[in-house]
């Protein structure tokens, strides 16, 4: 049985890494030639919800393969491991339904104020209760969804003002994102990462052009 639940798990973490390579090379490539910094355009409905769902998975699944590989050894079973993982991708999903509907193209200042506010909500315990949610054991991919969207929203509407199209932006955040699922809440860590958050965020407002990648390329 152990060794059963061994290989189970080896197949799903094996999985998981594996759709989230091809996933950062499908955004990548789907990405090209559409960064246009805070000027960017979503581009068609069906379009965007691919990309955006391509962007998640490979974002979001490396820091989720601990919850992957929990459910995969406490079922004992690799077919528990996608339905799991479609729930998790479907409540990111739904957030970027939100974000296409909402978001307009705009200006540096817009981009600056979401930014400070992306560092302000690093110091909430609204954040750090999401967060530790984030690194316990769940029921379902939904429910860890919500808690990994109330984690890590903060960062993803960061990433949708300074460049939703910039695959440079998109690591940035990816690997802060993948740090705070992996790693325990220090605050010898986590008050300089919010610090930088808003004193870019104040940057931004300061002296825009400054910022790699926010302005339109010329």
């Amino acid at each position: 049985m152990t060794s059963g639940r061994t290989r189970t798990t080896a197949g799903a973490l094996t999985a998981t890494l594996a759709l989230a390579a091809g996933s950062w090379a499908v955004a990548v490539r789907q990405m090209n030639g559409m960064d246009m910094g805070v000027a960017t355009r979503l581009g068609s409905f069906a379009f965007f919800v691919a990309l955006w769902v391509s962007m998640m998975a490979a974002m979001m699944l490396p820091g989720a393969a601990p919850a992957i590989l929990r459910r995969a050894h406490a079922s004992g079973r690799l077919r528990a491991v996608p339905p799991f993982v479609g729930s998790y991708l479907a409540v990111w999903t739904l957030v970027g339904v939100a974000v296409y509907l909402l978001y307009r193209p705009h200006g540096s200042s817009a981009a600056g104020a979401v930014a400070i506010a992306a560092g302000l909500y690093e110091f909430t315990p609204l954040k750090q209760h999401f967060r530790q949610r984030c690194r316990e054991s769940v029921r379902s991919g939904f429910e860890f969804g919500l808690y990994c969207v109330g984690s890590s929203i903060g960062l993803m509407l960061m990433l949708v003002a300074l460049g939703i199209m910039s695959v440079t932006w998109m690591s940035v955040i990816a690997v802060l994102i993948l740090a705070q699922k992996l790693l325990p809440a220090r605050a010898i860590i986590d008050l300089p990462l919010a610090l930088a958050i808003v004193g870019l965020g104040i940057l931004i407002f300061i002296a825009p052009s400054s910022v790699p990648g926010l302005a339109p390329p010329m």
